[in-house]
């Protein structure tokens, strides 16, 4: 099994360049089903979620091949179904955009019930309202969702509940259906006004991407184009708050720093030093560092995804913190790993207490997910002694060359591969 170690206790120092955005990618490569032709999307993260959506629109009959390490060419003119393997779409949860893609070009797909990171309840409701309101069927049997239709007609839908993933799904299988849609109460993070900004740039005519209403006019064919994914805010918050744990003056490259208001505001809050000098940030520290309270939200709210990473931090900060979850109520898993490292958390169903220590000490330890791993890499870095993390496939599902990057900036980092 492969293994991190870290020797923790270095500040980190010097530059770091942020990737594409892993969740606009993995929902950008399922949109080139819509093309019918050639689509060149540059700027992607290097991380095995991308290379599993490659590989399964590989077996899906289109083309796909590696430019270099951050460009994908897919070329999807050959593709005639969008019926997604078990094997491969199983452990990610981004397959499902491949229904609305399918459902968009071939009026029909059918991908396993997603699976991804066990962060709590992630219901598909919203994305069957959305396909339903379009005119098509949906059946969930023996763990396979299937979604025909004869034809897809425009609609209005009202989203019971902010989702992503529904916003997304609803827009891909929108784009060329007959008439107009409209979204309302749509989630507003900037992977959705990338994946629209991709969509237009294939011919789509979708406006207001961004704020909680939608407007999509369908259109009889879309074309390939190329693409540039945006940068990875939540990569770029990891980056932040592993400086400020550290005490580290790191300047952070290739962010778009609007998107990362919630993280920024709440480092200053507990003495951080932030400068922005246009598409970089520079993150300037002391342990010295106060407690604060966090709710996650929904965006332009403090991002779900940067909780655990967060609550890593607030571990060695002095006085008693409170971090919120609100938005999955299984994102605590890293709870016991961070106190078998001496962190003092008490949880109470979605809340949890963090009465900040001197120090933690490094352990083993393993990842449950995705964000859990990268809260452990933190605290690794702020740790006495040597870290050792297990399961890091999760990390490396979102983290483009996080070992290299950290080490650049001084960490004593390395991966064992078992």
């Amino acid at each position: 099994m492969d293994k991190i170690i870290i020797d923790g206790g270095k500040k980190l120092q010097g530059i770091v360049n942020i990737s594409g955005f892993k969740n606009a990618a993995v929902a950008i490569i399922p949109a080139t089903v819509l093309a019918g032709g050639k689509c060149i999307i540059e700027n992607l993260p290097q991380i095995s979620d991308v290379k599993t959506l490659g590989s399964i629109l590989t077996n899906l009959g289109a083309s796909v091949v590696e430019i270099d390490e951050k460009t994908m060419e897919v070329d999807t003119t050959k593709m005639n179904q969008c019926f997604a393997d078990y094997e491969m779409a199983k452990e990610l949860r981004a397959s499902y955009y491949l229904l609305g893609a399918g459902l968009g070009r071939f009026k029909k797909a059918r991908v396993i019930y997603p699976g991804g990171c066990s962060i709590g309840t992630r219901p598909i409701d919203q994305h069957i309202k959305g396909f339903e309101a379009l005119g098509a069927s949906v059946s969930i049997e023996h763990g396979l969702i299937s979604v025909e239709a004869e034809r897809l007609v425009g609609a209005e839908i009202y989203m019971d509940v902010v989702s992503v993933g529904a916003t997304i799904n609803i827009m891909l299988a929108a784009t060329m259906a007959e008439g107009n849609t409209i979204i309302e109460n749509a989630a507003k993070e900037p992977h959705i006004v990338d994946v629209a900004n991709f969509l237009n740039c294939m011919g789509a005519d979708i406006r207001g991407a961004g704020t909680d209403v939608i407007k999509i006019r369908g259109v009889e064919k879309l074309k390939g184009c190329n693409h540039m994914v945006i940068p990875d805010q939540i990569e770029a918050g990891t980056y932040m708050i592993a400086a400020a744990a550290t005490g580290g003056d790191v300047i952070i490259n290739n962010v778009i720093p609007k998107h990362l208001e919630a993280i920024t505001a709440k480092l200053k809050e507990m003495g951080v030093e932030v400068v922005e000098n246009g598409d970089s940030l520079r993150i300037i520290s002391s342990k010295n560092l106060k407690n604060i309270s966090i709710k996650t939200l929904v965006y332009p709210g403090f991002p779900t995804d940067l909780q655990q990473p967060m609550s890593s931090l607030l571990t060695i900060a002095k006085g008693t913190g409170m971090v919120t979850e609100t938005i999955f109520e299984g994102r605590f898993k890293h709870v016991d790993e961070l106190k078998r490292m001496g962190a003092d958390i008490k949880v109470e169903g979605r809340v949890a207490v963090i009465q900040g220590v001197s120090n933690l000490m490094g352990a083993k330890v393993a990842a449950s997910d995705l964000r859990a791993g990268a809260a452990l890499l933190i605290a690794g870095l702020i740790a006495e002694g040597e870290t050792e993390i297990e399961n890091i496939h999760y990390i490396e599902r979102g983290y483009d060359n996080v070992v290299e990057k950290l080490a650049s900036l001084g960490a004593s980092i390395k991966k064992i591969v078992g």
